[in-house]
């Protein structure tokens, strides 16, 4: 597993086709009305509504950029039931020494929403999950220091 990589599952990667599509048809041709309006509000160098569209169109074709390379050089996971942590596993973990527990799944960047318990493999969590068996004990930096964990289960 190359960690410079982005990995996406096959529902995100759908997801971002769609945000891209609609964003090249809809969105774009919006933001082109609304740069032709402003156009025709006269004197362009104190025109705000046209310095506020070219700023918007300019924030659109970054992502369409990052969108379009992004799902050219992605890699779709899908998770193979195993015993090793890899992006799309999910793991329970427990902090060394308590009893509680808390769940995550391991996925790419773009996908990662801690809210959701979803960890970016390129999190310091993450990366030190990577593979990792059950029962397996590790250690990462937090800003409070080292952190020490178990692994209880990996699905």
């Amino acid at each position: 597993m190359n960690i410079n990589k982005e990995y996406l599952t096959k529902e995100k990667f759908e997801d971002l086709q769609k945000e891209l599509h609609g964003l090249q048809t809809i969105t774009r041709k919006k933001v082109a009305e609304q740069l032709e309006y402003a156009k025709g509000l006269g004197d362009l160098s104190e025109n705000a509504e046209y310095q506020e569209a070219r700023e918007d169109q300019a924030k659109l074709e970054a992502r369409i950029s990052q969108l379009e390379a992004l799902l050219k050089e992605a890699e779709i996971v899908s998770h193979r039931k195993g015993d090793v942590v890899e992006v799309g596993s999910t793991v329970e973990i427990k902090k060394k020494g308590e009893k509680e527990t808390m769940q995550y799944q391991i996925v790419g960047s773009e996908e990662a929403d801690f809210m959701a318990k979803k960890m970016s493999l390129h999190s310091p969590l993450g990366s030190a999950l990577l593979g990792k068996k059950k029962d397996d004990e590790f250690e990462f930096t937090t800003p409070k220091g080292k952190a020490c964990y178990v692994v209880v289960s990996v699905k």
